[in-house]
């Protein structure tokens, strides 16, 4: 069952305009599905995750050119670096857009040989897990807090109750998780075997796969709060220097991301901490025991997981459209006044509050204001919430359904 994916004419154009495209982003997004799909009869397909493939690709790196000569599409190449220095050879003679197509889901591997070997030559796609809009089959377009952009939305898409959006929150975003058999159980206890087997195994920096599991367990725990690496490595039995080392293991592998505070120099007391989000809150859910959506609803935590599964779906529909996610969060840190999400288009913010509540008050739109000190133009704000309606609080925020992101 192949679900059509919002990035399928991103890639293709991008294919044009590039000799080499890198499709990257964390194992069984559905990388290689789509470019198989798009592929067209005549380019070939190698996976080197099979052990032979991989090995010639190590030590025969122009053989292995030669046996499998572009248009090419070569699965997790990060196996072998060793191909970078002959693909540019290759592009640098012939010249064809669209040779080699490429998939990579170890970023922290990847980029070093992209960015020594290839520079200039290769269009870089990220990949994540499916968004809501992929998975009901809707239009995609970066998130805007626009009137027109919501209400046209809000014509067509269907309301998510709160229980159908933690039953998405507790299943996950993976494709596999849209088959009937599909069981979160048995589906991440795999997941998480295959990464700490496949990537973090050839890491050498890590030595405890079982201890590095602790320590997934422990960010997944950690979702949707400020960073704390001194916590990290207390709940895992490991030093601070290895907790950040770590991190920049599940950053690279598209595992999670840190939303970075937003800077500006007239902002003096502002915290300097990234947020940590998991990007597939299945997998978060999973490593922190909650198979239940009903119980993960109710609990001290459903708020962190819920603002968890907006921030990931916002990037999404960034990354989807072929864009950088242009996100911040704001936090005073000596009054305590926060702004969840911060949009920075066309030198305009845009601030959003994350409710549960599917009611939200007014009062959640009260940390708005310390942006006026940036002397930035402010532009339409809102509060995502699990309200049925897109109703407005005034003429400049919205009350913003979660299915409208």
């Amino acid at each position: 069952m192949y679900l059509p994916r919002a990035l399928e004419k991103e890639i293709l154009d991008i294919s044009e305009a590039f000799p080499v495209i890198l499709v990257s982003g964390p194992r069984q997004a559905g990388k290689t599905t789509l470019l198989q799909h798009l592929a067209e009869k005549n380019r070939r397909y190698v996976s080197l995750d099979l052990t032979n493939n991989r090995e010639l690709a190590k030590t025969a790196p122009r053989t292995f050119i030669e046996t499998y000569p572009p248009p090419v599409l070569i699965d997790e190449v990060q196996y072998a670096p060793e191909l970078f220095p002959y693909i540019k050879a290759h592009v640098d003679e012939h010249k064809n857009p669209g040779a080699f197509w490429l998939t990579g889901s170890q970023m922290f591997q990847l980029m070093k040989g992209v960015s020594e070997s290839m520079s200039g030559r290769v269009g870089i796609i990220p990949l994540l897990g499916l968004s809501y809009s992929e998975i009901k089959g809707y239009a995609n377009s970066p998130f805007s807090t626009e009137f027109a952009a919501l209400r046209d939305k809000a014509d067509v898409r269907h309301v998510q109750t709160t229980a159908e959006i933690f039953t998405a929150i507790v299943k996950g975003a993976m494709p596999q998780s849209l088959y009937p058999t599909f069981r979160t159980d048995v589906y991440y206890e795999s997941y998480v075997t295959t990464y700490l087997e496949r990537d973090i195994r050839d890491l050498s920096q890590v030595g405890d796969l079982l201890q590095f599991r602790r320590f997934m367990t422990a960010c997944a725990a950690h979702t949707g709060c400020l960073l704390n690496y001194s916590n990290l490595a207390q709940d895992t039995g490991i030093s601070m220097p290895t907790a950040k080392r770590w991190l920049s293991f599940l950053v690279s592998s598209g595992i999670v991301t840190l939303l970075e505070p937003y800077y500006n120099n007239a902002l003096k007391r502002m915290t300097k901490s990234p947020k940590l989000y998991f990007l597939d809150t299945g997998l978060a859910a999973y490593l922190s025991r909650w198979e239940n959506a009903a119980a993960l609803e109710v609990s001290a935590v459903s708020g962190r997981f819920f603002e968890t599964y907006v921030v990931s779906e916002v990037i999404k529909s960034f990354y989807n459209a072929g864009k950088r996610p242009p996100l911040f969060y704001y936090r005073d840190r000596v009054g305590g006044t926060e702004i969840d999400l911060i949009v920075e288009r066309n030198g305009t913010l845009f601030p959003l509050e994350i409710k549960k509540s599917s009611e939200p008050g007014r009062s959640a739109l009260k940390g708005f204001s310390a942006l006026e000190y940036t002397g930035m133009p402010i532009g339409a704000g809102g509060v995502i919430c699990t309200t049925p309606d897109l109703l407005p609080f005034d003429e400049n925020n919205w009350m913003i359904p979660v299915g409208l992101v």
